[in-house]
């Protein structure tokens, strides 16, 4: 009968490689300890292939042929054996060791494809920096194409969620990692790239309470990336990011959105470009249903400037889909505008805060004037319904008398128009206008007030006047 290992084995949730330098006689026994302990380690040694690499990479006008490559790297390589140069790295996630060139030329030779698009000076500078990312969803993208370029010396890492499958349609990771915290998974793959650069991990997420350990512990961050989905925490990371005079960037995962906020530059700037300083703030972490959220979600993102596809999505969470949808594709464009962003602010290349589009959709598409309902841009704006016009459509409606019309007296129509007004209305708009003349109640439809994408062909705004109806 075949028995499988029990399922709630504790997982192993390290992230932090261990360093053996075997010239060393310390990491020497050290490293003979660990294989001794554990027979089963894959190894993995390529110093040799790299060894070439950062020799030829000092000969860039005439490569040296091969009898002078071996001269060169036993030159090089001085007094130490193939096997004790360099530095040995062991993950213990994966129970691997590898062999690599230690830091200096590790960096050197990781990065040498980058020059002069980022020059060495550059590089150094971009080295020294600390970056914060803010949940790890378009965040593992943004922090692993920032890791890929070398775009930081630490980088801190703030989520409390675990993998689930549903999360595998835009995080770039295995089915083996489900269950696992993101910030461990993002955390392995980016010292699986750079072993050395610093990675601190917030296991519970960005808190009130760890809030001042993330900017500030260890030096303050030099720019920060919002992804998270909690609107409270995106409005506090804000204020917290304002009072320390730290940017931040936000990539919205929809028409290639990024929002920059340069809090280093402009003190005084309003949180969100001031879209949402109509709304009180302090409530946000008391709200609990999408319908609450949705006065600031829709002030944050803006809604004028969604794709359509979110649009008719946003409808549907709560009903059909439990949450907002991202693509990969999307994900993936927004970890490299947001990683391009942040890089040339360190590097003082870019000084404006807004809010930018880089709609993939409308620069790559079909250039004919096709209709096509679906993606068809819908004016969202009507005419002020006018006194004249309302009095003109009264006058041409004829009144006769074999319906035995009531004539209504002041005190009839207050109740009438009080019962109406509580009839329920698409996002409360109360698409109607009423008129008393001549002892009549005259109901219109006040298209300006009810304009927007929920009111599809008018299809809400009947809805509501059928409900005031009702009501009288």
């Amino acid at each position: 009968m075949l028995t499988l290992p029990n399922h709630s084995v504790e997982k192993d949730l390290s992230y932090e490689p261990k360093f053996f330098r075997i010239y060393n006689s310390t990491d020497r026994d050290a490293l003979e300890v660990l294989l001794n302990s554990k027979p089963h380690i894959r190894i993995h040694d390529e110093l040799d292939s790299q060894l070439d690499e950062l020799i030829k990479s000092k000969y860039p006008k005439k490569k040296p042929d091969a009898e002078q490559l071996l001269a060169l790297k036993l030159l090089h390589l001085g007094d130490l054996s193939m096997q004790d140069y360099g530095v040995w790295v062991y993950y213990p996630w994966s129970e691997c060791l590898v062999h690599l060139l230690d830091e200096e030329e590790f960096v050197n030779m990781r990065t040498n494809r980058n020059v002069y698009k980022i020059t060495p000076e550059e590089r150094d500078i971009l080295g020294k920096q600390i970056v914060g990312v803010v949940g790890l969803s378009v965040g593992q993208s943004v922090s692993v194409t920032m890791a890929m370029e070398r775009g930081f010396g630490e980088i801190r890492l703030a989520d409390f969620d675990l993998l689930e499958l549903s999360n595998l349609n835009r995080i770039r990771t295995g089915v083996q990692s489900l269950g696992l915290p993101k910030v461990v998974i993002v955390a392995r793959e980016i010292k699986e790239i750079d072993p050395f650069l610093k990675v601190t991990c917030f296991n519970d997420g960005l808190t009130e309470e760890n809030m001042d350990r993330f900017f500030t512990e260890g030096g303050n961050l030099n720019v920060i990336v919002d992804e998270c989905d909690g609107l409270d925490m995106k409005i506090l990371l804000r204020h917290k990011a304002k009072s320390l005079g730290i940017p931040v960037v936000m990539d919205a995962s929809d028409r290639g959105t990024v929002d920059v906020e340069r809090f280093d530059l402009e003190p005084e700037r309003p949180i969100l470009h001031g879209l949402i300083e109509h709304l009180d703030h302090t409530q946000v972490k008391y709200l609990k249903t999408n319908e609450d959220k949705v006065p600031f979600l829709l002030a944050m993102i803006g809604v004028e400037t969604l794709s359509n596809r979110l649009k008719a999505s946003m409808i549907e969470v709560g009903q059909s889909i439990t949450t907002w949808p991202q693509l990969a594709s999307a994900v993936t464009l927004g970890g490299a505008l947001c990683a391009d962003v942040c890089r040339r602010i360190i590097l003082d290349q870019y000084h404006e805060s807004g809010r930018y589009w880089i709609d993939i959709e409308e620069l790559i598409g079909d250039k004919t004037n096709k209709e096509d309902e679906d993606y068809k841009v819908v004016d969202l704006t009507a005419a002020e319904l006018t006194r004249e016009e309302m009095e003109s459509a009264i006058a041409a409606s004829p009144v006769e008398n074999e319906y035995n019309i009531t004539i209504l007296d002041k005190d009839q129509v207050t109740a009438l128009v009080t019962a109406a007004g509580l009839a329920p209305s698409g996002g409360n708009t109360q698409p109607w206008r009423f008129v008393y003349t001549d002892g009549r109640l005259y109901l219109f439809h006040d298209e300006k007030e009810a304009a927007s994408w929920i009111n599809y062909n008018n299809n809400a705004s009947y809805i509501a006047l059928g409900a005031s109806i009702e009501n009288i």
